[in-house]
């Protein structure tokens, strides 16, 4: 049998690019630049990503990785409107991966695993159908994407927020974070370009803090976080009334009330509603975590004349202590932790099997 001829491959798209779609592909920072609508921006960012790789890929892999990381990604959508969580289409980040936001948090462990875990799956059965069809055509090009749709899923499942295992080990046991804590260190000690190393201990850093924040430096003493928000308050009443608008550099403490939805009704968030009674301001903001509010602080006042009239720039500080970590969140059964668990590491199994299998069809050697 005469032996088939291997496309050239270049190593950028998979162990730079794709590595780091895999890790930075939970990010956000850049959504808001490439938002142009519910389907638009999924659209348009995913041609630009096709036509970003197939500058270091050939067209074909360029077009198969995408189509695999947005398989990925739809297995987080699907999931999380199995549990009535709204979130945003996928946008694509060249060499980045893609993301979608979450407009509802899950309120425990078990939804945030079911979410997690729901990429690697549809992911892994997007990388099986490649690598089915490869063979079955014959196509070196669509098993290489079949083998980097298995490396991406596999890497997406180390235990190491805010990648996916990180998620799904809060529903199998929390230790898996000291796992993945120690074997982040070593797997970026075996990886095989700098570039790699550097950003996946940019997030195994920010992951080790994290975990410090909430179990050493915290654990036995009081956290005080600060919020800014601002408000703009139409206040050419106030002129009329000949009332003295506050400068600057005005200061001062403001009433407030404070209150949670509750899960069914709302979505858990809690809400601060702040006054300054005497000019008949009223300001509503929601707190990133469940809460004690220390301080509500009014710290500068803009002066801002509007078409529409006079109004005023409110910067308003909260101070508050996070409640901490809320142990009823990772409340998880044990039947529902050992299917997690069966589900984690059995998909872990699966995605080194098909890895080998790919090395024994010869088309990665």
């Amino acid at each position: 049998m005469d032996e088939k001829q291997k496309p050239p491959r270049k190593k950028s798209p998979l162990a730079i690019g794709g590595f780091l779609a895999v890790l930075l592909s939970q990010g956000k920072l850049l959504l808001a630049a490439l938002k142009f609508g519910k389907v638009g921006g999924a659209v348009i960012s995913m041609f630009i990503t096709i036509w970003a790789y197939a500058y270091l890929a050939p067209l074909p892999f360029a077009i198969g990785i995408v189509v695999m990381i947005l398989i990925h990604e739809l297995g987080h959508v699907l999931a999380a409107k199995l549990k009535g969580l709204p979130v945003s289409a996928p946008v694509f980040i060249p060499f980045l991966g893609a993301l979608i936001t979450m407009k509802k948090n899950p309120t425990d462990a078990a939804t945030e695993a079911f979410i997690g875990i729901g990429g690697p799956i549809l992911g892994t059965l997007g990388g099986v159908a490649a690598f089915a069809l490869g063979m079955y055509v014959d196509s070196p090009v669509i098993v290489s994407v079949a083998y980097a749709a298995f490396y991406l899923n596999l890497i997406n499942l180390l235990p190491i927020h805010p990648l996916d295992g990180g998620r799904i080990a809060t529903a199998v046991t929390r230790w898996l974070w000291i796992v993945g804590l120690i074997g982040g260190l070593v797997f970026i000690f075996y990886l095989d370009h700098y570039v790699n190393q550097l950003i996946f201990f940019a997030i195994w850093a920010m992951f080790a803090w994290d975990l410090y924040k909430k179990y050493v430096k915290y654990r036995h003493k009081e956290q005080l976080v600060s919020v800014s928000t601002r408000f703009e308050f139409a206040a050419e009443h106030l002129l009329q009334q000949g009332y003295m608008i506050p400068g600057e550099n005005h200061t001062r403490d403001l009433d407030f009330t404070t209150y949670s939805d509750l899960q069914g009704v709302g979505d858990g968030r809690q809400t601060i509603v702040m006054y300054w009674q005497g000019i008949g301001f009223e300001g509503q903001a929601y707190l990133p975590q469940q809460a004690l509010i220390r301080r509500v602080q009014l710290v500068k006042v803009d002066r801002l004349q509007k078409e529409s009239g006079f109004y005023l720039g409110l910067q308003v500080q909260v101070d508050f202590t996070p409640l901490g970590i809320q142990e009823r969140y990772y409340e998880v059964p044990a039947k529902t932790r050992w299917k997690f668990g069966a589900a984690y590491f059995g998909l872990i199994l699966f995605l080194l099997y098909m890895i080998r299998l790919v090395h024994q069809a010869g088309i990665m050697d």
